[in-house]
């Protein structure tokens, strides 16, 4: 591979021995003709410069990489070939300036590692889901208001840490995977609610449920005597034990849902003529699995809410947080026979 170069251009700001002064210049660095490209490929690469933008010309040729760490930069952008980086398993962008991640992160099928906390994200990359080997997903001290549903559909995923946030509430199928026992949403005010898949997990929830302004969280919510959850935005209704009929909209879906994914396994032969785009994707992912019997739902939830200080947990978390276990069911025969600890 004598002759191919590898294009690595950085806008580094080195800091001098004055404090607070810095000298800015832009480096390449170029393969030399007599080492091969990809062994370049296979280094680990860790940058601890003050970065603003990190960039590939020929990304491509880093075939090989499997640890990347840009922490403690000032990074603003990643550009999208990131997503080239096939073999990458460690991704670490913690403590830099980033407003979005690009949707090719998903692209990274190898990835087992990614930390993205103290950065000023408001939303996750749209197809993180597809990060089939993900275990860790660290995403402490951002601004991010929900994490996505599709994302409790990752079958590795081990440890979530979301601290420090603006959560109002968590996905209902949060902790139904057996995979993923450690979840720490600490420090999140307006979060008061926990998935009771969660209950025999290793929480954090230190800092939660404090009193929010109304002006500030306008989700549909549930409240149960004085007690009160915000629920994820796509619930459109709230059952209770006095609701025994469904909603003709949630019928039609569990049926479509129950003859194309347990049947015919493919959501394909929908068409968006048959079927509007948001409800199709529903049915690929739906809103949740009933916490008593795993039916899926779709557009209404009957919730049933267990305070944690009530529970054997509150003392593990001796009055720090005034959160509570939320089962999410699907009708209100579950909701009357649901029962936490047995």
């Amino acid at each position: 591979m004598v002759g191919e170069q590898f294009h690595l251009m950085l806008l580094v700001a080195a800091q001098t021995q004055t404090p607070g002064m810095f000298i800015w210049d832009t480096v390449v660095f170029d393969t030399p003709p007599f080492l091969p490209v990809d062994y370049y490929a296979s280094l680990r690469y860790c940058l601890g410069s003050y970065l603003f933008c990190f960039c590939f010309e020929a990304i491509g040729s880093l075939v090989k990489l499997q640890f990347l760490d840009l922490s403690d930069n000032a990074l603003e952008l990643v550009c999208p070939e990131i997503g080239r980086l096939r073999s990458l398993r460690h991704l670490r962008l913690a403590n830099n300036q980033l407003k979005y991640l690009p949707a090719e992160v998903g692209d990274l099928r190898e990835l087992q590692t990614l930390d993205i906390s103290t950065n000023h994200l408001m939303t996750l990359p749209e197809r993180l889901h597809m990060c089939l080997s993900l275990q860790y997903l660290t995403a402490d001290r951002n601004h991010l208001w929900c994490i996505p549903r599709h994302l409790c559909q990752l079958p590795n995923l081990n440890e979530l840490s979301m601290a420090g946030n603006r959560l109002a509430f968590l996905p209902l199928d949060l902790g139904r995977s057996r995979e993923l026992q450690y979840v720490y949403v600490d420090n999140n005010i307006y979060l008061k609610g926990l998935p009771s898949y969660l209950y025999n997990k290793v929480i954090g929830c230190s800092g939660c449920g404090s009193p929010a302004q109304k002006s500030e969280v306008t989700l549909l919510s549930f409240s149960s005597g004085q007690l009160t959850v915000f629920l994820p935005a796509e619930v459109k209704s709230i059952g209770t034990h006095l609701d025994p009929v469904l909603p003709l909209q949630e019928m039609a879906m569990r049926m479509l849902h129950n003859t194309y994914c347990r049947f015919l396994k493919d959501l394909q032969l929908l068409t968006p003529i048959s079927l509007p785009r948001s409800l199709s994707e529903l049915l690929c992912c739906p809103l949740g699995h009933c916490h008593r019997c795993s039916q899926p739902m779709f557009t209404i939830v009957y919730p049933k809410l267990f305070p944690l200080r009530e529970t054997p947990m509150a003392g593990l978390h001796q009055g720090r947080t005034s959160v509570s276990f939320v089962a999410y069911c699907c009708s209100a025969q579950c909701l009357q026979t649901f029962e936490l600890l047995s």
